[in-house]
């Protein structure tokens, strides 16, 4: 039986906040950046068992890590930087930051899970649903880490991962290769997960929750105009309220044209989230693929700050002129290919973005 319990989540936190904290780091300074920019960056792969994370470094400094401990319902990576160590993903509810939003306690770092597997939701799983709704929900736990390897600016880290329901049955088999890679003060996150049902049949019922998503920091949301309510898949509604705007920077563009808040519910090859964090630029890009289900993509993204991509939502994305309800027989498959760039220190055009996307589709 899976359970986590608030005590033993928040005594998880303190200890996760603490390795967080020590193993990121201090922000490089412009003199650095500058160095970095004119050699070819180091990237490594450092497992920690005791842990439970991955940490993957680039010239000695934290870009991400790949965490997975048992307060959590789902593997993650956490956080995420900019070359320039900046972080671009909320710190809540693990490693909380001054300013932030407390809404939806299931958005840490940068997932990939769904909100309707043969009826279980495991979008919103997380350390606040009670005990006893929790036979609602499902939890994605690791099985084994079955490669770590780096060479130069580029690193590899393969892993096998068990979609559960709370009886600890498994629906599917996930297996995951995430590709992580520098390039002057580029960094990129390539994710390619083939999903096997290996007990029985597995339907994804089309749902609006999911299914690769980012939650950024504060400075990279929209600035909030008003007040809004959010209702997930089952009617339970979250209060977002408007906060201080002040240096919050962010604007979505879509490769269909789209800006803003305008992107949610539209299909496109890739959406940027552009922003400043102080005095950087960041640019932080999730592209789609062709040969994912459901290409292209339907984009679930928020100004409040979730950002993610979901191939298998349409009905609610399409206001119901759609709907996608697929389904895996016992032993077949599907892979989905996504990836994340983090650009820091300058402004893209649709046009470069649109380069970066032709190169990595034809991967």
């Amino acid at each position: 039986m899976h359970f986590n319990l608030t005590k033993k989540f928040v005594l998880g936190i303190t200890s996760l906040s603490f390795m967080v904290a020590c193993s990121s780091g201090s922000t490089n300074s412009t003199e650095n950046s500058e160095e970095m920019k004119n050699q070819s960056p180091k990237l490594e792969l450092i497992q920690n068992e005791s842990a439970q994370k991955v940490d993957v470094l680039v010239d000695g400094e934290l870009f991400t890590s790949f965490i997975y401990p048992d307060t959590l319902d789902k593997p993650v990576l956490f956080p995420i930087n900019t070359s320039q160590g900046t972080t671009v993903t909320r710190g809540w509810p693990l490693t909380p930051r001054p300013g932030e939003r407390f809404d939806h306690p299931h958005h840490i770092g940068l997932w990939f899970n769904y909100g309707d597997v043969n009826g279980l939701d495991f979008w919103n799983n997380s350390y606040a649903i009670p005990a006893d709704k929790k036979s609602n929900y499902g939890h994605i736990v690791l099985s084994s880490i079955n490669s770590i390897s780096s060479s130069g600016s580029t690193g590899q880290l393969e892993v096998t991962q068990e979609w559960k329901n709370e009886s600890g049955e498994t629906l599917l088999e996930e297996k995951t290769t995430f590709i992580f890679s520098a390039d002057g003060s580029d960094r990129s996150i390539a994710r390619i997960s083939t999903l096997t049902a290996v007990n029985g049949p597995v339907t994804f019922t089309d749902n609006k929750e999911g299914m690769i998503a980012l939650r950024v920091s504060r400075e990279l949301e929209h600035p909030s105009t008003k007040p809004e309510l959010f209702t997930d898949a089952s009617g339970k509604i979250t209060d977002v309220p408007t906060m201080n705007n002040e240096g919050i920077t962010g604007m979505y563009t879509s490769s269909n044209g789209s800006k803003g808040d305008d992107v949610w519910g539209t299909r496109g090859d890739w959406v940027e989230l552009a922003g400043e964090i102080g005095e950087e630029s960041i640019s932080v890009i999730i592209y789609d693929h062709p040969g994912n289900v459901g290409y292209p993509t339907y984009w679930h993204a928020r100004g409040y700050g979730l950002f993610a991509a979901n191939p298998l939502g349409q009905k609610a994305m399409s206001e119901g002129k759609e709907e996608l309800n697929y389904k895996l027989e016992n032993g077949e498959s599907m892979t989905f290919r996504f990836k994340v760039d983090v650009i820091s220190g300058k402004k893209l055009s649709p046009t470069e973005i649109n380069q970066m996307y032709e190169s990595w589709k034809s991967n």
